[in-house]
């Protein structure tokens, strides 16, 4: 659900949706209401920052039970929106790159950083563009993204081109079922009004195994992949390696 970038324009294909880019900046100056638009996702956040904190700290060799476990990593978040994953990383000590494709999101999570007292390198650009620009990092994340992007294997091979030797790529996203349609569009978007309608295309969710092709494709091991799944009684996420049919996550290595 967070947008992929464009200010500077990549020497490659963009894998830029226009539209879908608008779409989110309409809803910039919301990000950090957990009441509000992006509420899912602020659900899924202590989730999704503990499976990262563990895998990053299991493959960088770091002391998870110390409060800056991440010290010293350079962490970029693609389309990162209002930087809901960016600020808790910095507060693991890493050192972490906000991009975004919306000017507004950008600035929205830059203010709100400054409030914070948070230091993260915000920029309006895109994936491809840092790629041309010969950036790398030791991490990589690109969370409830893909599914909005114009190209998903171009759009992945931007990211794996990001990782440094011996880095780590996580990516989160929807899987392309009947489950996930049910759930994701015609539960949230629809029935429980989680969601603004039209959040999602449904055509546009990417099967585990069609991310994996593409990682593996370009130079990526996949080592892990990890269901999401909602307790809609409790309300409370919690990761299933069996159940991928709506929301999951993907670890890859150089």
């Amino acid at each position: 659900m967070n947008t992929q970038t464009q200010a500077d324009k990549p020497s490659t294909t963009s894998s830029i949706n226009a539209q879908e880019v608008e779409q989110f900046s309409k809803l910039a100056e919301k990000w950090w209401d957990a009441k509000g638009p992006f509420k899912p996702l602020h659900d899924i956040n202590p989730l999704r920052l503990g499976f990262i904190k563990t895998h990053a700290c299991t493959h960088f060799g770091r002391d998870a039970a110390s409060l800056r476990a991440l010290s010293n990593l350079s962490v970029v978040d693609i389309g990162c929106g209002g930087g809901l994953i960016c600020e808790p990383m910095a507060r693991m000590g890493a050192s972490v790159t906000g991009v975004d494709a919306s000017e507004k999101n950008i600035k929205t999570a830059t203010v709100h950083a400054q409030m914070m007292n948070v230091s993260v390198n915000y920029r309006a650009t895109t994936a491809e563009a840092m790629v041309a620009e010969n950036h790398q990092f030791d991490l990589v994340l690109a969370l409830e993204i893909i599914e909005h992007v114009a190209d998903a294997d171009a759009f992945i091979a931007s990211c794996a081109a990001l990782v440094k030797p011996g880095g780590m790529l996580i990516m989160t996203t929807l899987n392309r079922t009947a489950k996930s349609f049910a759930m994701a569009i015609v539960g949230a978007e629809y029935v429980l009004r989680l969601l603004p309608r039209g959040t999602h295309d449904w055509r546009k969710f990417i099967k585990p195994a069609d991310m994996q092709r593409s990682m593996e494709h370009n130079a990526l091991r996949v080592i892990d992949t990890q269901g999401m799944v909602l307790n809609p009684i409790k309300w409370q996420w919690r990761l299933s390696p069996d159940d991928l049919d709506v929301n999951y996550l993907m670890v890859a290595v150089r």
